[in-house]
């Protein structure tokens, strides 16, 4: 989200669990460099990232 939720949805929010959610990132910035090198480091194939350190795998409990 790009800014705060409106007031209309937020009740709504609570009311399903979800508003800790949206509070997830704020103040956060998005490094685009640093998305890019993770995307060039994406295998499709096998839902790897290939890394200088190793192999990364991202699992359901990590989401």
């Amino acid at each position: 989200m790009t800014g705060p939720p409106s007031p209309l949805i937020k009740n709504y929010l609570r009311e399903a669990g979800f508003w800790h959610v949206v509070n997830i990132g704020w103040g956060c910035k998005l490094d685009s460099k640093l998305i890019s090198a993770f995307i060039e480091r994406w295998r499709p194939e096998t839902y790897i990232f290939h890394l200088p350190c190793g192999e990364c795998i991202i699992t359901l409990e990590d989401v």
